[in-house]
């Protein structure tokens, strides 16, 4: 099935398909305004290139938001499709991103994983990632609407 797999720049008219695919992914994230189109769209014209997705014919079937301020890069969202799963999938997209990421210069790419995914934790490890514990991460939200909804998780 691997041969049927292609990863491909995202493009803005991705979103739909790629929206479709965040939710049905248990435990995902998705913010109220962060994952709206108008601002992943925003996100995918500030990062043209590096932004993937892995499609099987017409279907999404993973899809990672990949972006860099100029000095290190950031995955967001890296997800790949429960029956796709296990297939190579999710590291072929993140070569992908990495390749990318370093055609531009950059030198260091980070990510994000909720302690809760045992999945996306256990993926990282595999594929070499090393997980920090000797920084702390902090946020200060801007706008009180831009909530995070758990997919398939009760509120």
């Amino acid at each position: 099935m691997m041969n049927e797999v292609t990863i491909l720049p995202m493009q803005e008219e991705d979103y739909d398909a790629v929206h479709a695919l965040w939710l049905t992914i248990r435990g995902f994230g998705i913010r109220a305004l962060d994952d709206s189109r108008e601002d992943i769209q925003r996100f995918i014209r500030r990062n043209p290139t590096t932004s993937v997705v892995a499609r099987v014919g017409d279907r999404v079937v993973g899809s990672i938001l990949c972006g860099s301020d100029g000095r290190q890069g950031a995955l967001y969202h890296v997800c790949v499709a429960r029956d796709f799963r296990r297939q190579g999938i999710g590291t072929r997209m993140v070569s992908a991103c990495i390749q990318e990421l370093r055609r531009m210069g950059i030198n260091r790419v980070s990510l994000i994983a909720f302690t809760r995914n045992e999945v996306g934790n256990a993926f990282w490890r595999k594929i070499g990632w090393t997980e920090k514990s000797d920084v702390n991460y902090y946020t200060f939200e801007l706008n009180d609407r831009n909530i995070t909804r758990f997919i398939g998780e009760d509120a």
